[in-house]
């Protein structure tokens, strides 16, 4: 175990982000505007990556007190505020007035009626997904805001999208063509409130807005039931621009470690690229973003003891433990799509202004890494959309429930040393549970580091495809809205298939997210049926068909069934609506 205490940090002239004190941090952000231009190299070194970003802004046209233009508002308040949904419209606005290589549409319009902005950002300037298409470049989609209290994707990506328009060198835009959709949570967003409500578990801003959205859904957990104008929107343009890369900015929610930011690339064991994207892209940028901005960065977790929750004050951590595999997650269910997909979390106990930073050098890594072998990028991705196209007769195995990896590597973890303080009534500082203090003291510790999962059930998808009745139209607009194509027979047939008899019914005992979610056991019996006309037809034979198979069948631990779509069809000894297909249709 090697540790590092405050005394010693005091002897390093821009220590590592995990040897740094919290509060020097916030001694110095305490100073205000003016004291922190006086400061501004003190502080580039606090929040680390100052001489990178710098370089990136050069050229960006300058206002009174030398702060960007256009600004964010957690630029012109020292990092006090977050930018409001008008002030990000008004944002984007100001930099297509000077020039900005942007085109700007809607994503989708909220609950509340608010726009979602959808920002095109190239060079050239492109507007459509066939103009992008036609420049042979990766497409990447960068989304921020999704849980609204997590505000430094927001203020990071709407900085990169000025300083890449006006910067004065070669950038990412002059080699991909960038979606970015700054503030996808626009209701959530506009629900104000204290910090310590909205997020207890993080320090600053002192007004932030919440997580759920309009309809009060976590947009985090809305990929498969596609039940909010957001995630409907996110769906529709992920098939027609057909991103290469995906990226989710968050915020974590508590555990005290030594990371700037954390990460994870999609956690479903089906994901095709999940491997590279963990084991080669992600290490990568962890070795720039320590050379480059002195962040250190590590695989997403939380550290867990023996009844599943950390002590906060234990010395000894049991495990680091990711999140779950599960599709409904925006960076798992884009990676089953065959793309290139990346989780990033913000260290939520830095403050706000070290969080925006390291967000910003990060996406700035990632899309940098995309930029410098754009054709090896496409290639990996042909490569992920092919071993997700299952096609006619496939064989394939896949993954349709999951549990964490049971051989896990043993890994150092930088663990932050807290302490008990006298009066359990005192709040030390923001986001920290009353009674507790930070010490600024990290530790590496070896532990388990559980950031993978593995299969617990597999199953051979269909080799024709699956079918179901006519009556399940809700079923098929869902699929649809996926992508997913979905036919409509014509006539009667009569074909050979499987149909699934269910043995059991379980419903989840608590709801979630407005559903009781559903889970059934049975066995797959060959029949033959007679298909009505007018029944659904999914074939197999594109780069979907990893994504259908994993919404269709019902032992799926995240698909239709789970969602409730076919309720009314489930009992003990029934057929479950939709059957595989064992043969043509003829």
């Amino acid at each position: 175990m090697k540790a590092f205490p405050t005394s010693a940090r005091a002897t390093l002239s821009c220590p590592p982000p995990a040897q740094r004190p919290p509060q020097a941090m916030r001694r110095t952000l305490a100073l205000g505007l003016s004291g922190a231009l006086l400061l501004a190299g003190a502080l580039g070194c606090a929040l680390g990556g100052g001489s990178a970003r710098a370089g990136a802004s050069a050229g960006v046209p300058r206002g009174p007190g030398g702060l960007p233009l256009p600004s964010t508002r957690a630029e012109r308040t020292g990092h006090l505020e977050t930018t409001s949904h008008a002030e990000v419209l008004g944002f984007l606005d100001s930099l297509v007035a000077m020039g900005a290589p942007l085109a700007i549409s809607d994503l989708a319009t909220s609950a509340e009626g608010r726009r979602v902005p959808l920002v095109v950002a190239s060079r050239p300037r492109v507007s459509t997904p066939a103009e992008a298409r036609a420049l042979g470049r990766p497409i990447v989609y960068v989304q921020a805001n999704i849980h609204a209290g997590e505000v430094e994707g927001k203020e990071a990506v709407l900085a990169l999208l000025r300083d890449w328009s006006f910067g004065r060198r070669p950038n990412v835009l002059d080699s991909l063509v960038v979606l970015v959709v700054p503030i996808y949570n626009a209701d959530g967003n506009e629900k104000l409130a204290p910090q310590a409500r909205n997020r207890g578990a993080q320090n600053g801003p002192a007004q932030i807005g919440e997580r759920p959205n309009g309809m009060g859904l976590d947009l985090n957990r809305d990929y498969i039931k596609a039940e909010a104008p957001e995630s409907r929107g996110a769906l529709a343009a992920f098939t027609a621009w057909q991103p290469d890369l995906f990226m989710d900015l968050h915020t974590t929610n508590g555990s005290y470690h030594g990371y700037a930011l954390t990460y994870s690339p999609s956690l479903h064991p089906a994901a095709p690229l999940a491997p590279f994207t963990a084991d080669t892209l992600l290490p990568e940028i962890r070795r720039r973003m320590k050379s480059r901005h002195d962040f250190a960065v590590f695989p997403y977790g939380n550290f867990t003891g023996a009844d599943g929750r950390e002590g906060l004050t234990a010395t000894e951590k049991s495990g680091w433990w990711t999140y779950e595999h599960k599709q409904r997650f925006g960076t798992n269910y884009f990676g089953l799509r065959g793309g290139i997909s990346i989780l990033s979390e913000a260290y939520s106990h830095d403050p706000f202004a070290r969080r925006v930073a390291s967000t910003y050098a990060f996406v700035q890594e990632v899309l940098s890494y995309a930029a410098e072998q754009p054709a090896a990028i496409r290639r990996r991705v042909e490569q992920g959309t092919r071993a997700a196209t299952l096609g006619t007769g496939s064989r394939a195995s896949v993954a349709i429930r999951a549990r964490f990896h049971s051989r896990p590597d043993t890994q150092p973890v930088l663990v932050e040393r807290l302490e008990r303080v006298a009066d359990s009534t005192l709040q030390t500082e923001p986001g920290v549970p009353r009674g507790i203090r930070r010490t600024g003291v990290y530790a590496e510790q070896r532990m388990p580091v559980v950031d993978r999962f593995e299969a617990a059930e597999s199953t051979t998808p269909a080799p024709h495809g699956y079918v179901f009745a006519a009556e399940w139209t809700k079923a098929a607009d869902l699929l649809r809205a996926h992508g997913v194509r979905v036919d409509i027979l014509p006539t009667a047939v009569t074909a050979t298939v499987q149909v699934f008899e269910v043995d059991s019914v379980s419903m989840a005992a608590r709801p979630f997210q407005g559903h009781r979610e559903a889970t059934v056991t049975g066995r797959w019996l060959e029949r033959s049926r007679t298909i009505p006309a007018g029944s659904f037809h999914v074939p197999l034979g594109s780069s979907l068909d990893l994504l259908a198979v994993l919404l269709l069948e019902p032992r799926s631990d995240d698909g239709l069934l789970t969602w409730n779509h076919f309720d009314a069809a489930l009992g003990k000894g029934r057929e479950a609506p939709v059957a595989r297909l064992l043969a043509p249709l003829r």
